[in-house]
This record gives structure tokens, C-alpha cells and sequence, in this order.
């Protein structure tokens, strides 16, 4: 079987490092015979050197699949509401042709042990500050996806936002997006506090708008550019939330 039509060419920096131990296990499944990408076993890794714009691409999509198999088991059971928002993303994000190999990849992840420290560390490595937050928004909604984020996942997450070297507060917002349409859950995710004047509330908006704006992250391909819409509308209705209650335009 062929590596399909949603990871083409060369895989990127993902083929090295600890991502490299697991990735060339995980696409060797998708390869037969002399066909599979080479990895170099999960050696040592160096920042430097030039990627194309599709290597950078399959390098992230390899990365989300891998951290959305331990985020699915970071509470000890893979719910199938999560499998349904992971086949979910994946089609509204990549389209239907995008499935089938995506499931086969999640599912050899969710049979290998992840160090996530060390993972983490090599994505931190080389993605940029607004990919890692894109990333970490949908580790996030794989953990809502029953409607509840536990206090272990919650803990899991936070864990993986430090390693990824996301702060605290921009966690916190990510976090928020998903914790309802209240007005305190709004101020998290403009990471102001609910003390602050109507001219902080806006100056907030129009940074966060910035930070988050989906063409941040435009480099990984339309389809990332278009799921990252997602997180950008959040900031537009917490924003809108807070705009109404104290009344000003």
C-alpha cells in the first residue's frame, strides 16, 4: 500500500529524533516491502538546516497524530467520541481521501509508548510559536470531545503545553475556548482579567486577533490555514460576549 494522497514526498524533520522512532514504525505499516521512508531509529537530532514548505507540512501532521494518540489515552481509555472528533477533523480539515491512511498512523500511535518530554522537545524544536498553539488547540478539542475535559486530561494537557514551551496563560486561553460561553471562561481566553477597562478588553482583542489570526500558520497548507479558523472564531465570541454584557461598541 502507497503512502496515499495526504502525506507526500519526504517527511521532514520528523524523521529524525524521537519522533523518528516512532514515525518510521508508523509509516512502515503503511509501506510494504522496500518502500518505506528511512528514520534514523530515533537518533540524535540537531536544530539548522532548511525544510521545504511540504516537509515542515508532513512533519506537523505526523506530529499531531502522534500527540493525539496520548492525548486519547492520557485518561486511560480511548472514548470513541475522541476517534469520532479525530476522523472528524480529519475530514473537514484534509478531506475524505485524507482518512483512511490518517487512522492507520493514530492507530499504530496508539500502540506505541510516547515520551511525551521528549517529543515535545523536538517539535518545539522546529515548529514556530503559532503552529505549536495551533496544535495545541486541537489536542485540546480531541479532550473535549465528550463534552468534558477531566482533571487528568486537563493536567495532561498543561504537561504538554510546558514541554512544547507554550506559557501558562496562553494555555489557559486555549483551554478556555472550550469551557462554554460564560463570560469568565471569555476573559481567559482574551487572557485579561475580568478587572480590566473597556479600552484593555479592546487592545486584548486586537492582539490576541493578531497572535491567533489563521494566516499565522498558512505555511502548513490551506487545510491547516482553514482549521485554525476555528480558534480565531473563539476570540471573535469571547470578544462579542464581553462587548455585550458591559454594553460598549
Amino acid at each position: 500500500m502507497g503512502i496515499g494522497k495526504w502525506i507526500t514526498g519526504a517527511i521532514g524533520w520528523a524523521l529524525g529524533g524521537p519522533l523518528g522512532g516512532l514515525v518510521g514504525y508508523l509509516l512502515g505499516s503503511l509501506f510494504e516491502g522496500d518502500n518505506a521512508p528511512q528514520g534514523n531509529g530515533g537518533a540524535g537530532y540537531a536544530s539548522g538546516g532548511a525544510f521545504t514548505a511540504n516537509e515542515q507540512r508532513n512533519s506537523f501532521l505526523v506530529s499531531l497524530l502522534v500527540l493525539s494518540a496520548a492525548v486519547m489515552k492520557s485518561d486511560g481509555k480511548v472514548l470513541k467520541s475522541e476517534l469520532e472528533y479525530v476522523k472528524d477533523f480529519i475530514r473537514r480539515s484534509f478531506g475524505e481521501h485524507a482518512l483512511p491512511q490518517a487512522l492507520q498512523i493514530l492507530k499504530a500511535a496508539l500502540e506505541k509508548n510516547i515520551d511525551l518530554p521528549q517529543v515535545c522537545a523536538q517539535i518545539k524544536l522546529y515548529m514556530d510559536p503559532h503552529q505549536r498553539l495551533q496544535l495545541f488547540h486541537y489536542l485540546v478539542g480531541i479532550a473535549n470531545a465528550d463534552g468534558h475535559v477531566s482533571q487528568v486530561e486537563v493536567t495532561d494537557l498543561k504537561n504538554i503545553a510546558l514541554y512544547l514551551g507554550i506559557p501558562a496563560q496562553e494555555a489557559e486561553s486555549i483551554l478556555a475556548m472550550f469551557g462554554g460561553a460564560d463570560v469568565n471562561s471569555a476573559y481567559k481566553v482574551l487572557e485579561i482579567d475580568p478587572s480590566a477597562t473597556d479600552e484593555e478588553v479592546k487592545r486584548a482583542y486586537k492582539k490576541m486577533a493578531i497572535k491567533h489570526h489563521p494566516d499565522k500558520v498558512e505555511t502548513l497548507g490551506e487545510d491547516v490555514k482553514k482549521a485554525a479558523e476555528e480558534k480565531f472564531k473563539a476570540i471573535v465570541a469571547a470578544y462579542e460576549a464581553i462587548r455585550k454584557e458591559r454594553g460598549f461598541n
